[in-house]
């Protein structure tokens, strides 16, 4: 999708050069009129400002319409998870959180550095976060399904790293409360 997307903005942008310079070269009388506007035309800072201007706005639109997390308060409140790494096992302060809530999950670890990461039931990785000793980092994710979700290990720890493994169990949302008489 964000190829399709690049694609498109491409061909409307050559489609927008190629008709302003078919104007000014159709608009000039003589090429005496043409020479100001091609020596404008072939300064670096006007390319380089437009260059600088769109790549900022295509940044940023694709950056903005992805993030994972809540983006601002509001809402039910966060479902806080504490996580701890430790040579070779994940600590939970507890392993089932619903789906459609912020998840706030603080990372830290006992020893070494580990790379705290959670995966979907098609092991893709979702999200990503350091533990680091003597340091929480702060991570904040919205599950919008229900599942078992695995947590590995990102970062080599030691021999047995790769068993470094566990899951988090994703429950469907808490059911609506009706009110009387609505």
């Amino acid at each position: 999708m964000p190829q399709q997307t690049a694609w498109l903005v491409t061909v409307i942008l050559v489609a927008i050069l190629a008709a302003t310079f078919l104007r000014i070269v159709s608009t000039a009388s003589s090429s005496a009129e043409y020479a100001p506007i091609a020596k404008r035309a072939t300064s670096w800072r006007p390319r380089l400002f437009w260059l600088l201007a769109l790549f900022t706005v295509v940044v940023l639109a694709f950056t903005l319409r992805r993030l994972p997390y809540s983006r601002g308060a509001g809402g039910a409140p966060a479902q806080v998870v504490r996580i701890t790494g430790s040579q070779w096992a994940w600590q939970l302060s507890h392993d089932t959180v619903q789906s459609g809530q912020p998840v706030e999950f603080q990372v830290t670890s006992n020893d070494v550095n580990h790379g705290f990461g959670i995966y979907d039931a098609k092991m893709r990785l979702l999200v990503q976060v350091q533990a680091m000793p003597k340091y929480t980092n702060m991570l904040r994710y919205t599950f919008a399904a229900p599942g078992r979700y695995t947590i590995r290990c990102l970062e080599y720890c030691g021999m047995v790293h790769h068993e470094m493994r566990t899951e988090l169990i994703v429950s469907g949302p808490a059911a609506a409360v009706t009110r009387g008489g609505q």
